[in-house]
């Protein structure tokens, strides 16, 4: 992908990123940083990128090559060693972004033969200019519900003291515990904090294989983020972990369906009766679902038992794209289609976990596809989430079911949609009920 020409941008370029075989990164001075998305590649500048935000990190990436953009000949090169020390191997940097932002780029690189899986980490472009590092981000939500810097350990230590109290025989207490000292989730550390939303996972089952599972790979090609919960917590467990979070916490989020476990629809059983018994103890708090969607009927069943909202997952509404991320085993699109709609129907609010690469989602046939499908299903909101994951390897996926096009830029297509369906809300968090957003013609 060397020798590509490019107009020279009048404007500031971001200086390159580079690591050295023991992963320290430093600037490599004559080269600009470049972003990706699918087969186009831009040289990062000041004026689209901004501060890369705090609780962010820094990644090296092994097993592969940066592509630069040279400055003196205008061109992209793809290095494998430092051109100022010769036979030194240098490495792809990239940026894993906080919360709350859209990647418009990605970090660009190229593998080397045998190179492995990339671990599932959101993998964005980044480069270096005077006062310090820049992302090519798209701001969607504000909140601080994940700020890093509001969660001291010391606070979450006496968090869990106090819990631990109070509820000592509750097996999912102890499992949120692990979660937030041994994986260091944040939501598990917002319970304990009393703070926004309190997890409450409960599924140990899935019926997708989704390539990007956090918690459960079926090959040793990737490896996982974080254990899957390996109990189904009984609901009065449940309702006691619910109860304690509305209880104490203004504008509480209580939800099922985390990183940690399979799809909460799976274990219907048990929250169907733990939301009954949230429900005859308080009004309170809002009761939300993050699933597949996979089955309407025990979609329904629950919203009529309590549940205020659900957010479904997706990464795609075109059914070929789709199927080859999730790998769905006994469902269809056409089912999590007809979740939505029955969610919309009962005048629950519904919300979409859109999974977004640059290079795919922001093409003309993902784009045409979405307006398609918020015209027929009029959601409330759009959660816009980074996909975790192998950006080289989802691109060449995408792109071998489907026709991907030159893509248009997120942030053109985050207008477009904003243009098209101006009730529509954008946002990364699940919201409190206190602020559900309904079109007037909606419940």
């Amino acid at each position: 992908m060397s020798k590509k020409k490019h107009k020279k941008d009048t404007e500031q370029f971001l200086t390159a990123l580079v690591a050295d075989k023991n992963g320290e990164i430093f600037e490599l001075d004559g080269y600009a940083a470049v972003g990706r998305s699918g087969s186009t590649l831009t040289p990062l500048t000041r004026g689209r990128t901004v501060p890369m935000p705090y609780g962010s990190e820094l990644m090296y990436l092994p097993d592969r090559c940066p592509i630069l953009y040279n400055r003196e000949t205008n061109e992209f090169q793809t290095l494998d060693e430092n051109p100022f020390r010769p036979g030194d191997p240098i490495f792809p940097v990239a940026a894993f972004n906080s919360p709350g932002y859209v990647q418009s780029r990605m970090s660009a690189f190229e593998e080397k033969r045998g190179a492995e899986y990339l671990p599932l980490f959101s993998y964005g472009a980044v480069g270096w200019y005077e006062e310090g590092f820049r992302t090519p981000l798209i701001l969607v939500d504000k909140e601080r519900r994940q700020d890093l810097r509001l969660m001291k350990r010391e606070k979450v230590l006496s968090g869990i003291r106090l819990m631990k109290k109070k509820m000592p025989r509750n097996r999912l207490r102890q499992h949120l515990e692990s979660c937030a000292l041994t994986y260091g989730c944040p939501a598990g550390k917002n319970f304990f904090l009393g703070r926004y939303e309190a997890p409450l996972p409960t599924s140990t089952r899935c019926n997708a294989r989704c390539l990007g599972c956090l918690s459960l790979q079926d090959r040793g090609a990737i490896p996982i983020s974080q254990n899957r919960i390996r109990f189904t917590p009984d609901p009065e467990e449940i309702a006691e972990v619910a109860l304690a979070h509305i209880n104490r916490t203004k504008r509480a989020v209580v939800s099922f369906g985390q990183g940690c476990e399979g799809d909460p629809l799976l274990a219907a059983d048990v929250i169907e009766p733990a939301v009954n018994r949230i429900r005859t103890q308080t009004d309170g708090g809002t009761i939300h679902m993050n699933t597949n969607g996979s089955k309407p009927a025990v979609i329904e069943r629950l919203l009529q038992s309590g549940l205020d909202s659900i957010r479904i997952s997706i990464n795609s509404v075109q059914d070929r794209c789709y199927k080859a991320y999730f790998r769905p085993v006994d469902y269809s699109i056409s089912a999590v289609f007809n979740s939505i709609d029955v969610a919309i129907r009962l005048g629950k609010l519904v919300s979409i976990n859109y999974l977004n690469m640059p290079g795919f989602t922001d093409t003309p046939e993902e784009r045409n596809a979405l307006i398609a499908f918020l015209k027929k299903y009029p959601i409330h909101m759009i959660q816009w989430r980074n996909l975790n994951f192998d950006p080289l390897r989802y691109w060449k996926l995408m792109g071998s079911v489907s026709n991907v096009g030159i893509p248009i830029g997120m942030k053109t297509l985050l207008n477009e949609i904003r243009s098209e369906f101006p009730a529509l809300r954008f946002g990364y968090f699940n919201p409190p009920k206190e602020s559900f957003q309904f079109p007037s013609n909606s419940s």
